[in-house]
């Protein structure tokens, strides 16, 4: 018998965002946690690849699922989970603009878009770059104060630039490293001499926001043998990586959605170079070059499996990612770099829309629900009765409709569930009839069971 769940108090700010984003099928940014339901074998594999991480190992994995079938819910969950675990996030949606590598800099956007969206515990809304290393230089100045040094003397400056070198010496040796070592270091020099124009020009550099290195130069006033581009932007990645750790965090997680775009390329060429830059990042992290990364793809069935232009159109990958032998005997491996997810349990989608209500009821301020437990079953019997819904139904259709029908019911006093429904639930009335009449093994009647949510 499970416990009673408790209706956890959410912030007023928080909920509104939740349910709002819901209602317009978007996926909440804030307050997943609030609405999780089923997935947790899922999201224990994932869990599992944040401790690889933190002891120094790197992952990579592919979250693939129909659209709103929850893929891009469970990037934003595990983002969150992550950020509570002390590591440095960042994230970015695929588009015709950003790809994982391009020409016309569409690699480089990408980037751009991560380093944008950087976020950690302190900083979990984005931006956090500028955030993590004004920390960082905060945190030295303390042991420095502790050490007996006193402020604004040459000794405590000599003993600052002494702790800042041997935090970033290490960087040197990797691809890149020497540049992005010397641009932290004047990074952390200007914030010592309050040079808030040069620390800009820095932070600049670290985005990837200069196009040539000349521009860098009359910029930073120091020459760099090298910028971040379309080219060399995923070794900066790892930089980062390794600075995350130096810095105090448990790592960096990367969470790239939207892969479906990739798969949309028109170009041969274009595309398999795209496969290309994500076979060589699938072989870092898996091979042991990358550390302390981790990255989260999230794509289509499509995107996956087309032979023609999708992941598998390209051998190296194919050989990879393909289904074992074993899955076809309907056996699960949460080990493998990809992630199904199937369609939620009839039972998993009753406690969401339960849960759903409870929130619903939360911000109206009501204390009755707006609808009975016998109407949410209707609702979604009436849902599950679709053609095809066995296979096609998904949790964002689930709830877009089902909050949809909550705020006609609160915004048309004459409106009533069972008139709603009716005009509904005419077209699906058949279905409903055939499918009851069916084996109990088929029925889409739903009956509440006690479970885990």
């Amino acid at each position: 018998m499970a416990e009673e769940y408790i209706e956890p108090k959410v912030p007023k700010r928080i909920l509104n965002t939740l349910l709002t984003s819901l209602t317009a099928g978007v996926v909440p940014r804030v307050g997943a946690p609030y609405i999780a339901i089923g997935r947790r074998e899922e999201i224990n594999s994932l869990l599992d690849n944040l401790d690889e991480v933190k002891e120094g190992g790197a992952a990579c994995r592919f979250l693939i699922g129909r659209y709103g079938s929850g893929k891009s819910f469970l990037i934003q969950l595990i983002r969150g989970y992550a950020l509570e675990r002390g590591f440095i996030c960042a994230d970015a949606d695929l588009s015709p603009e950003r790809r994982l590598s391009g020409g016309n800099g569409a690699g480089l956007a990408t980037y751009r878009e991560l380093m944008t969206n950087m976020a950690s515990k302190a900083c979990p809304d984005g931006g956090a770059l500028a955030t993590i290393l004004s920390r960082h230089f905060t945190k030295l100045r303390m042991e420095l104060v502790a050490e007996g040094l006193e402020l604004e003397t040459p000794e405590f400056a000599h003993g600052l630039r002494k702790k800042v070198f041997s935090t970033l010496s290490e960087l040197e040796g990797d691809v890149g490293g020497f540049d992005f070592a010397r641009v932290l270091t004047e990074y952390y020099n200007a914030s010592l001499s309050d040079d808030n124009d040069k620390k800009s020009n820095c932070l600049r550099w670290l985005r990837g926001e200069y196009s040539t290195k000349t521009e860098a130069k009359n910029s930073l006033g120091f020459t760099v043998s090298t910028i971040i581009d379309d080219d060399n932007w995923y070794n900066f990645i790892k930089l980062f990586s390794s600075l995350s750790v130096y810095l105090g965090y448990s790592g960096l997680i990367l969470f790239i959605d939207e892969c479906v775009n990739l798969y949309k390329i028109p170009n041969r060429i274009s595309r398999e170079a795209n496969y290309e830059k994500l076979l060589a990042i699938f072989n870092d992290t898996l091979q042991g070059k990358a550390k302390n990364l981790g990255i989260v793809f999230g794509g289509t069935p499509q995107f996956l499996e087309d032979t023609r232009r999708g992941l598998f159109s390209y051998d190296a990958l194919r050989s990879r990612l393909q289904d074992s032998k074993y899955s076809d005997m309907g056996y699960k491996n949460l080990s493998s770099p990809v992630i199904r997810l199937p369609r939620l349990s009839d039972n998993e989608l009753l406690a969401l829309v339960k849960r759903l209500t409870k929130l619903y009821q939360q911000r109206e301020g009501t204390a009755n629900s707006p609808v009975s437990d016998e109407q949410i079953e209707r609702f979604l019997g009436i849902a599950l009765a679709k053609a095809g819904a066995e296979e096609l139904i998904t949790p964002r259709e689930i709830i877009r409709d089902y909050l949809t029908l909550l705020n006609i019911l609160r915004d048309n006093k004459g409106a009533s569930f069972d008139d709603l429904m009716g005009k509904v639930s005419f077209a699906a009335e058949e279905e409903i009839t055939q499918l009851e009449n069916k084996s109990s093994n088929t029925t889409k009647k739903i009956t509440i069971f006690d479970i885990d949510i």
